[in-house]
């Protein structure tokens, strides 16, 4: 494997320092010394950040590769900064067995861009009714440490508490999807005065809400860590501050598009705005910005939901729901709240790095750049625009048309260089199971 030394690079956006790759690891520069591949990389005028770490992501392999594979996903996630994901579960046939996020994982090993971290089902096909083979998907060579419906909440309240149990006894963590099927049947957009202007289905926050709060009284009951996909209201995190007040085992996330993007987007009737769930107000948007840097909310995941151009070009109505998010994450977070002063790039590397690596189970982003640890890293530069080229399958991205600072120069998964001056690099593959914390 190629060493590097990366010089000038300032940690964090704070402190110039060299750092040094060799083995897969960081170590000190004066290590190599003696050893013949070097690659010395001027990194002045450039960020380092520890790999980025996604709890949320949709890969759609196995059966819907004509939206994303591993393999393009991994490489959408390496051009994002990204060193490890984790895919969900709703992909066809549901990975809601060992042999499918076994399968997932090896696909993942065999591209190796990036960590891929299969997500197991809750329920037996997402139908919500029996549970999943939780236990042989954690004992599984992938082991499996996080659950979801993700598409889909788990309703029943029997069932749920059920699931926060098995899940438990391995270890790992329910990330729920939280969504009354009820009392969103048909809706496509934010329940609010510009949903009857424009004559669409409206989806009120209280069906977030009230699922959230009944998740979290669950949890409790049961000794359980919880985790809440994509939080898109300002009650639901008013839920999440009682819940945590209480001392109630919960994390919340919040994607990227919901920190910058708002309903009013949907009154050109374009489907690529879209999403599940729907963009809200300007008023929660601000909210969660807040939640964000107050430490509310836990962490920040992209929910990337590729989807083939005909299931979004067409009525809005009938069009899918989901974004695009990998190759986007960083600038958006950097636009929505680095720029505007709510956080620094120390915080911005716990949530986006640090905490997901650790509700998820991963090892070696604990300490960025720590001597000893795996070599994840990221060099961007903050003062340019974030270039339009993806490697992802689908093109369904909210953020085409908008200026984002924050180029991801280079990635380095595991000190190996996965993107190389903004261009994707080939490479051997490496064994990525030597990520997960025991």
């Amino acid at each position: 494997m190629t060493s590097y030394l990366i010089k000038g690079a300032s940690l964090l956006g704070e402190s110039s320092a060299d750092i040094a790759l060799h083995g897969g690891f960081f170590v000190e520069p004066e290590d190599l010394v003696g050893v013949s591949d070097i690659v010395t990389i001027d990194a002045n005028g450039l960020v380092a950040l520890p790999g980025l770490v996604d709890l949320h992501t949709h890969l759609r392999q196995p059966g819907m590769e004509q939206a994303e594979t591993v393999l393009s996903g991994s490489q959408a996630a390496a051009m994002g900064g990204f060193t490890a994901v984790h895919a969900m579960a709703n992909t066809d046939p549901v990975a809601d067995t060992a042999a499918i996020t076994d399968t997932v994982w090896n696909l993942g090993k065999k591209a190796g861009y990036v960590d891929v971290r299969p997500v197991g089902a809750v329920t037996k096909g997402l139908a919500g009714a029996q549970l999943s083979g939780i236990d042989a998907m954690a004992a599984g060579a992938s082991q499996v440490r996080v659950f979801s419906d993700d598409g889909k909440c788990v309703h029943d309240s029997a069932l749920m508490r059920q699931a926060l149990r098995a899940v438990s006894a391995r270890g790992g963590v329910l990330a729920q999807h939280a969504q009354d099927p009820r009392l969103t049947e048909g809706s496509v957009m934010n329940e609010s005065a510009l949903s009857s202007r424009l004559g669409l289905a409206g989806w009120p926050a209280v069906a977030e809400e009230s699922i959230i709060a009944r998740d979290v009284l669950l949890a409790q009951s049961v000794g359980a860590r919880l985790h809440v996909c994509h939080l898109s209201t300002a009650g639901s995190l008013e839920v999440i501050a009682w819940a945590k007040k209480r001392g109630i085992n919960v994390t919340a996330e919040v994607t990227p598009h919901h920190l910058l993007l708002t309903e009013d987007l949907v009154a050109g009737y374009d489907p690529v705005f879209k999403v599940n769930p729907p963009l809200r107000s300007k008023e929660d948007t601000e909210a969660l910005r807040k939640g964000v840097a107050s430490g509310l909310i836990d962490i920040i995941a992209t929910d990337h939901a590729p989807h083939p151009s005909e299931a979004k070009d067409c009525a809005f109505p009938e069009a899918a729901f989901g974004m695009l998010g990998l190759e986007t994450a960083l600038g958006v977070a950097l636009h929505a709240l680095v720029e505007p002063g709510q956080l620094r790039l120390r915080d911005l590397a716990r949530v986006m790095s640090q905490k997901p690596a650790e509700i998820g189970g991963l090892f070696g982003y604990e300490k960025p750049f720590e001597i000893g640890q795996p070599g994840h890293l990221v060099l961007a530069d903050l003062s340019a625009l974030t270039p339009p080229p993806s490697a992802s399958l689908s093109n369904n991205n909210p953020f085409a048309n908008i200026a984002l600072q924050g180029q991801v120069r280079d990635t380095f998964f595991g000190g190996l260089r996965t993107v190389a001056e903004g261009e994707l690099v080939a490479h051997e593959n490496l064994d990525t199971n030597k990520g997960l914390r025991q």
